[in-house]
């Protein structure tokens, strides 16, 4: 699912749409997902073109590009996230044919938190595909059936879950069994005692 966000001056490149499927495929060489439709298909970029004068900087400046990628958590370690700075600065500061831009493009790497994007009728992830799958709890198809969350595996006899509240999201959470020995979805913080956390 990684998307890729170029803002950058009106006029900067002269073949935005070559610039935005160069800047796609980077991003998925990088992360050494599978060469299969669906990872084609689902990694993209887009180019805003920005107006003159609607970008600058302290001095005034407004000959910058700012570049945004957003993957799924633990998608890229940290060798990863280097070769992208570097790969899609060079390809910006090509594309222009300015090789003084590479000083001006700002290359930002986030996250989506686990649970927190889809596309179309794709499940969310929340493990990276160079990690091996989880293995899933005897129990987990079941409670699917009957509405509870999903479990994501057990670990050391405990069951994974992600939890999500106003608060933000929180990952690894164990569930706490009730009477009758079931693990019921964990409370979230804040939800009980009148708000209390």
């Amino acid at each position: 699912m990684p998307m890729i966000d170029l803002h950058v001056p009106a006029g900067t490149f002269a073949d935005p749409h070559a610039l935005a499927r160069e800047a796609a495929s980077i991003v998925m060489r990088v992360e050494q997902v599978p060469d299969i439709p669906m990872f084609r298909e689902n990694t993209a970029a887009f180019i805003h073109e920005l107006a003159d004068g609607a970008i600058s900087d302290v001095t005034g400046d407004g000959r910058h590009v700012r570049v945004q990628v957003l993957t799924n958590a633990g998608a890229l370690d940290r060798d990863k996230q280097l070769a992208v700075v570097e790969q899609l600065t060079a390809l910006v500061a090509s594309a222009a044919g300015d090789p003084t831009l590479a000083r001006r493009t700002w290359v930002l790497l986030t996250e989506a938190a686990p649970g927190g994007w889809d596309c179309g009728v794709m499940p969310t992830r929340t493990r990276s595909w160079s990690q091996p799958r989880a293995r899933r709890s005897p129990r987990s198809n079941a409670a699917e059936h009957r509405g509870r969350p999903i479990r994501k595996g057990t670990e050391n006899d405990r069951t994974i879950c992600v939890t999500t509240s106003p608060y933000g999201v929180e990952r690894d959470r164990p569930r706490s069994p009730d009477r009758q020995g079931h693990r019921g979805p964990a409370t979230l913080r804040g939800a009980s005692s009148g708000g209390r956390s």
